[in-house]
């Protein structure tokens, strides 16, 4: 009894000695956090919150101790606290985790491309099939907002700016041809296959401060890493004849890989006739090859390509329709891609990027009578003389870049680094030699700062100075973003962009200065993997735009002094939830804007921009039926034209104007996978077959008028409708499952 009675009394003594520890978690908002954990450290005193973030337990510890708190999504967080035997009233706040997928993105003014881009609105493949596009990575971006249907120029045109003013960068390096080389009237393809990319960014504005020289947009395409395994492929068509290698190593360390292509559309063009008469029929050969290799905490890549085509076509001249304009071009291209990216001590990233192209454009024009011989005229005649001209255009780029990136707390780096582009250009115009050389050097800080889930900003600024112009420039950039709901939020954005003029305007005039636009973005967007909705607005100013002297016709004075503005609001939805293996996205593109340069007497709406477009794109998948049906359906209001003379007396006016008719334009695509379904089947096999402008609208870009006047030409495409058919191959890989996972 007596033992029983110390061992109650010690019961009880220790009961009454403990100390009662309570309060309310809460997070950096106030509301309440539940079961979050609270104990005393190396104790197994504590307890777990409520619903409403209260939480009460007796410690029986004493004297200076400390007290731990965590809960899933927050940082965990250490007090220290003295219990004396009183009672404790702690009140607790616990800071958001940062968490990639949950935080808040800065998406304002881009999308993302790709399945290593968080919240993506395009998947390569997505790029790759949609109809109309025939896998040029520049046509399927043309279906979402910002992008103008420009059909008788290459490039890009964003939100009121010119094709020249979108840039495109490979693995963070300048690309100073993405295009084939533009031929009169006609809108020529990108150089380089969605499939080469595991990522692209459309930016329609307030880009990072690790880019420049691009006046309205960038497009940003990552290279793809390690191949899964080996594989070879092949491609046969009436127009393109392809095979292709990809080899991994057996230690997964290192790949390499090669193709050629040609391309030749003789027998295309024997089945669907063609407005210019080409006496010398398109012809492209392609070939590339990279090598990729890992480092000990990184990779490197090195990415090469060499394409040659020719061409000749001729057209009624339009001063007289008894003549022809005779138009040449054999087109050589080369471009290379380096780069090393590669983990450092210390929370230090170093990616390291070098770039080399050469294009040499060999062009010869005659203005040829019926038996196709040329009509030379004397000066006298200067607008019939200019038409007859031979040209050697050589374009040199060498780049290098250097970024160093800090990761500093929770989600948070920063981020600076270096640019060198080095530009040679060497112009034969008949007999005249004009040489042009530039150093543009720049250097970029810029910090991504998540204060916390909901709230993050990016920070940034970019120096640049030119050689040539003998100007340098400060560009700053400010991007915000802030997290309104489940999968919601709002973006801002805000930037100065420069860019050179274009070489051709340098030649004749070098003392020309950077042309400049701020950028003004606002958006809000809800996104989940299924559902994608949009709305963005924007408001751009344009200051030292380039201009023209126009004297006699003859454009070889520049000044920069043009400007001008632009606004608009743009929508996009995508929904692949709704119905059952149906996929389709829906952008809408409002815009208003009018500029004062090149020849424009005035400020005027420039004659590629539209005031409203809009895209639909469907596609849906059928199991039962191996097969892929793909459409897209695009509209847009009529452009602007204009036919800008001078009189006898020297004045400058604008002698005719308009608007085209509306444009629209429905396109179809379809796959059919025999293979799918097969177990192991030694080839994969893909047939596909498109068909543009289904219904054979025929739309008018815009008008060429004759020197004097009378004669009004309408630029058309140079037929109807395209047709595509094609079978390709694949030994070693798969991709039939991707196909469908990715809505083909």
């Amino acid at each position: 009894m007596a033992a029983l009675g110390f061992a109650l009394f010690g019961v009880f003594s220790g009961t009454f000695s403990q100390t009662v520890i309570s309060g309310k978690v809460q997070d950096g908002k106030g509301h309440a956090v539940p079961n979050a954990s609270i104990t005393v450290k190396n104790s197994f005193d504590g307890a777990t919150s409520d619903s409403l973030g209260h939480y009460s337990f007796n410690s029986s510890d004493t004297g200076l101790q400390t007290l731990t708190v965590s809960s899933v999504g927050f940082r965990p967080i250490e007090v220290t606290i003295q219990i004396t035997g009183r009672t404790i009233r702690m009140d607790l706040q616990l800071k958001e985790e940062l968490n990639e997928l949950k935080a808040v993105t800065i998406s304002a003014g881009s999308f993302a491309a790709g399945d290593s881009h968080r919240g993506a609105v395009m998947s390569s493949i997505d790029i790759a099939t949609t109809a109309g596009s025939n896998a040029d990575i520049s046509a399927a971006l043309k279906t979402l907002p910002g992008a103008q249907q420009v059909g008788e120029q290459e490039g890009l045109f964003v939100r009121g700016g010119t094709g020249q003013e979108t840039k495109q960068f490979i693995d963070g390096s300048l690309v100073n041809n993405p295009y084939y080389t533009s031929i009169p009237d006609i809108s020529t393809r990108g150089r380089f296959s969605p499939f080469l990319f595991k990522g692209t960014v459309f930016s329609t504005g307030g880009y990072s401060a690790l880019y420049g020289q691009a006046l309205s947009s960038v497009v940003l395409l990552e290279s793809v890493d390690m191949p899964e395994r080996s594989e070879i492929d092949a491609s046969i068509s009436p127009i393109v004849v392809g095979v292709g290698t990809q080899q991994l190593a057996n230690n997964k360390k290192y790949s390499w890989g090669m193709s050629y292509s040609y391309v030749n559309v003789g027998v295309y063009f024997g089945l669907v006739s063609q407005k210019p008469d080409y006496f010398r029929i398109p012809a492209f050969h392609n070939a590339d090859a990279n090598f990729r290799i890992k480092t000990k905490g990184g990779m490197i890549k090195y990415y090469t390509t060499f394409a040659y085509n020719d061409l000749g076509m001729r057209n009624v001249d339009i001063d007289s329709p008894n003549l022809k304009t005779a138009f040449n071009l054999a087109n050589h291209n080369w471009y290379n891609n380096l780069s090393w990216r590669e983990i450092l001590n210390n929370g230090w990233k170093m990616t390291l990027m070098a770039s080399y192209s050469t294009n040499l454009d060999n062009i010869q024009q005659q203005t040829q009578g019926s038996d196709n011989q040329p009509h030379y005229y004397p000066d006298s005649v200067y607008w019939m003389k200019a038409k007859n001209f031979v040209l050697a255009n050589k374009q040199n780029l060498a780049t290098g870049k250097a970024v160093f990136e800090k990761k500093l707390f929770g989600l948070s780096s920063f981020r600076l680094g270096g640019e060198y582009w080095y530009n040679y250009n060497p112009l034969t115009y008949n007999d005249t030699l004009r040489v042009l050389h530039d150093q543009l050097i720049s250097g970029f800080a810029e910090t991504n700062i998540y204060l916390t889930n909901e709230l993050a900003a990016q920070l940034g600024v970019r120096y640049e100075y030119s050689t040539l112009l003998k100007q340098s420039d400060i560009a700053p950039r400010i991007s915000l973003a802030y997290k309104t709901g489940k999968d919601a939020q709002i973006s801002a954005a805000y930037g100065i962009f420069y860019e050179k003029p274009d070489n051709q305007q340098l030649f004749f005039t070098p003392n020309l200065k950077f042309t400049q636009a701020t950028h003004y973005i606002l958006n809000y967007q809800k996104m989940n993997k299924d559902q994608i909705f949009r709305i963005e607005a924007y408001y751009k100013l344009y200051n030292d735009l380039v201009k023209t002297a126009p004297l006699s016709y003859n454009y070889f004075t520049y000044n920069n002094g043009g400007s001008g503005y632009a606004d608009g609001i743009e929508l996009f939805w995508r929904d692949k939830k709704t119905f059952k293996n149906f996929d389709y996205w829906l952008s809408y593109t409002y815009l208003n804007t009018k500029r004062d340069f090149m020849n424009y007497p005035t400020k005027l709406t420039p004659d590629f921009a539209a005031t409203h477009t809009a895209s639909l794109v469907m596609k849906r998948f059928i199991n039962e039926w191996k097969a892929g049906f793909n459409f897209t359906y695009t509209f847009a209001t009529g452009r602007p034209y204009y036919n800008f003379m001078i009189n006898n007396t020297g004045k400058y006016y604008t002698a005719d104007e308009g608007h085209t008719k509306d444009y629209q334009s429905l396109n179809f695509s379809c796959e059919y996978i025999p293979s799918l379904g097969k177990v192991k089947p030694k080839t994969f096999i893909v047939l596909f077959a498109s068909m543009s402008n289904v219904l054979g609208y025929n739309p008018i870009y815009g008008y060429h008028y004759s020197f004097d006047g009378t004669t009004k030409q309408p630029i058309t495409p140079p037929a109807n409708r395209f047709y595509f058919i094609g079978c390709f191959l694949s030994w070693g890989v798969d991709r039939t499952q991707d196909a469908i996972n990715n809505n083909l």
